[in-house]
């Protein structure tokens, strides 16, 4: 996978670093040229500017060439009515016009340029996620090598804090390794010899020895990265509404200045029909009807209305993604406090991850704690110690039926959590339970969302057991565990052949090639950065309610798309038989022009005001939404 990576990392930024060049330099030049025009600085021709006239062609060559592509393909754009404006505001001399116009269109293609640098800069940080220098255990001793010259049976060594660089087999230590990025799992995994490890997963406590399988693109790892670049090299474009919607526009304005111009020979005539019949008020309207968007280089607005169905990751995005002490049952004649006490004390010097919830509990409930002495572990089912002179046992409940205390049957099964049953001098003190907790918010958003006739697929890693028990407290349509990255891909792909336009939700790196497969990609605010990049949507924050709420503003956008639409059609159709019998200037036609758009954005802003829906759903105005319309006058 070297040799990909580097080709990846030196093409994209060597193309990053040119665009970004050549398009400052080229808007700088357009901005000194609207300032010299405006302050007439230099003119040296009475009836021509010719500083402005060279800046507009100059700086709005990428507009006439995609214009011009368009027009070879057949296609009527906004680019194309852009141009189309150009030219007629230079035909009357409105040479600054065109400059501002020129301008403000650069600007906007700057930044979806850069949103698309910053999703393939994710891909990298992803990329470097692995270490490149590796232990490796030779004959002779442990060596430093290069990741790319490892190979099948090797033997590598990853000490806690690091991260495992192959898939592969341990054969020698004991630790826990968080492996959420791959598997999606909540808690830490333990990990012993003959116990299976993925590349990416973050060792955390023990030093491991590692029998390599596989390497680079062949990991779990490697599939991810190869998901996601092929996800973004093949994402096909999605035509807009506001495209279409301009292109029929373009056509009416055209036909209406030839009708023009056949019927009166007049050719100012002709030109205000051109300027009046402009398609942008669509154009600038449309943002504003996605309540403060973010131009990220997606075009998914109008597929979020269309959405049916809504996949949602468990660990982190339905859940806080921590585990906590959800339930302590003590025994009878045994006090809460008292069973936590001696847990946490036994618990006080131990690596496992369950054993710092049950520290934060007994830090929160400020108690106490005693040292533990004789310590012992035993992987997989708990530690025996002596806490204030007596045998303690903290572990599973085969641990402490082999240590002779004697346990009462569970009376309530509870599947999405871990049961921890603590025995203090030989007496049953109680139970405690620990548990990924759901956000507050996740059931009260799956309901909102079966109340819009949207369909709730759960997609996770972690086992059957917990997924079905998360699922039935959501109350979702349909529950899918124990997935590895790759077929969560699959699962949203056979959504998508079955005629569902589906919304993916997310936040991890297991979840970028699902996100960039999904018809529309919802990140969590505190997502990975390859998912919040590889996603088209971002919520700023983590209220699943947003998801909600962003899906409602997308219908409405659509129904305002459309009222747009109907509006620029009946100002069009009125200035154009103004324009064509002379009664407007092409002056007047620039003014109904800008005054019309400016309508058109008023109605759109009706989005940013929904007070009574407000307090009922939690929303807030930090949702971005990417709808890559470009504001232009």
């Amino acid at each position: 996978m070297s040799e990909p990576q580097t080709h990846y990392s030196e093409h994209q930024q060597q193309e990053g670093e040119h665009i970004e060049w050549v398009e400052l330099v080229r808007i700088g030049f357009v901005g000194l040229a609207i300032i010299v025009t405006w302050l007439r600085l230099w003119h040296p021709l009475p009836h021509f500017d010719i500083a402005g006239f060279a800046a507009v062609l100059i700086g709005g060559y990428p507009i006439f060439h995609e214009a011009f592509a368009d027009l070879l393909s057949r296609r009527m754009t906004m680019e194309l009515s852009m141009t189309i404006a150009l030219l007629s505001a230079l035909a009357i001399g409105e040479v600054f016009t065109a400059l501002v116009i020129v301008f403000f269109v650069l600007i906007a293609e700057v930044l979806e340029e850069l949103t698309v640098g910053r999703g393939r800069r994710a891909i990298q940080d992803l990329l470097n996620l692995l270490p490149q220098e590796v232990e490796v255990r030779r004959p002779d001793g442990v060596q430093s090598a290069n990741l790319a010259e490892l190979r099948a049976e090797d033997v590598v060594l990853v000490r806690p804090g690091g991260r495992v660089p192959v898939d592969g087999v341990v054969v020698g230590g004991h630790s826990f390794i968080d492996q959420a990025t791959i598997t999606g799992e909540s808690m830490p995994v333990e990990k012993i010899p003959g116990a299976r490890v993925y590349a990416g997963t973050v060792n955390q406590s023990g030093v491991l020895e590692i029998q390599t399988e596989t390497v680079g693109g062949d990991t779990a790892f490697g599939k991810i990265i190869e998901a996601v670049e092929q996800a973004e090299r093949s994402r096909a474009p999605v035509q807009k509404t506001a495209d279409r919607l301009a292109g029929y526009l373009v056509y009416f304005a055209l036909a209406c200045a030839v009708l023009t111009f056949i019927l009166t020979h007049n050719t100012r005539s002709t030109i205000s029909v051109v300027i009046v019949a402009g398609a942008c008020g669509i154009a600038a309207g449309t943002p504003l009807a996605i309540l403060g968007t973010i131009v990220k280089g997606g075009l998914y607005m109008e597929t979020l209305g269309k959405v049916d169905t809504v996949v949602l990751d468990k660990t982190g995005t339905l859940t806080l993604g921590n585990p906590e002490v959800v339930s302590i049952d003590p025994s009878d004649g045994i006090g809460r406090e008292r069973l936590l006490q001696v847990a946490a004390s036994a618990e006080r010097y131990s690596e496992h991850p369950l054993a710092r919830a049950i520290l934060t509990a007994a830090n929160g409930a400020a108690l106490g704690l005693a040292n533990p002495e004789r310590f012992s572990y035993t992987p997989g089912k708990g530690i025996s110690c002596r806490v204030d002179g007596e045998e303690t046992v903290v572990g599973t409940r085969t641990f402490l039926l082999e240590h002779g205390v004697k346990v009462s049957a569970p009376a309530v099964d509870h599947d999405s959590s871990s049961e921890i049953l603590v025995a203090h001098g030989g007496v049953h003190l109680g139970s405690l339970r620990i548990a990924d907790v759901l956000r507050p918010e996740a059931v009260e958003a799956v309901r909102a969302l079966r109340e819009m006739s949207v369909r709730t697929v759960l997609l996770t890693g972690d086992a059957a057991s917990i997924g079905r028990a998360i699922g039935q407290q959501l109350q979702v349509d349909e529950v899918e565990a124990e997935l590895l990255p790759q077929q969560k891909l699959d699962r949203v792909r056979s959504l998508r052949s079955k005629g569902k336009t589906v919304a993916m939700v997310g936040d991890g790196i297991n979840d970028a090639p699902a996100l960039m497969e999904a018809n529309v990609g919802i990140a969590m605010g505190s997502g990975t950065d390859i998912a919040r990049e590889s996603a088209n949507v971002l919520l700023l924050g983590n209220d699943l309610l947003k998801v909600v709420e962003v899906i409602k503003i997308a219908r409405r956008c659509h129904r305002i798309i459309m009222t747009n639409f109907a509006g620029t059609l009946a100002v069009d159709t009125a200035g154009v038989a103004l324009a064509a019998f002379g009664f407007l200037n092409p002056v007047l036609a620039a003014l109904i022009h800008v005054t019309s758009e400016m309508v058109f954005i008023l109605n759109s802003a009706r989005l940013l005001s929904r007070p009574s829906e407000a307090p009922r759903l939690g929303f807030r105005e930090d949702i971005v939404i990417p709808a890559a319309e470009r504001t232009a006058a």
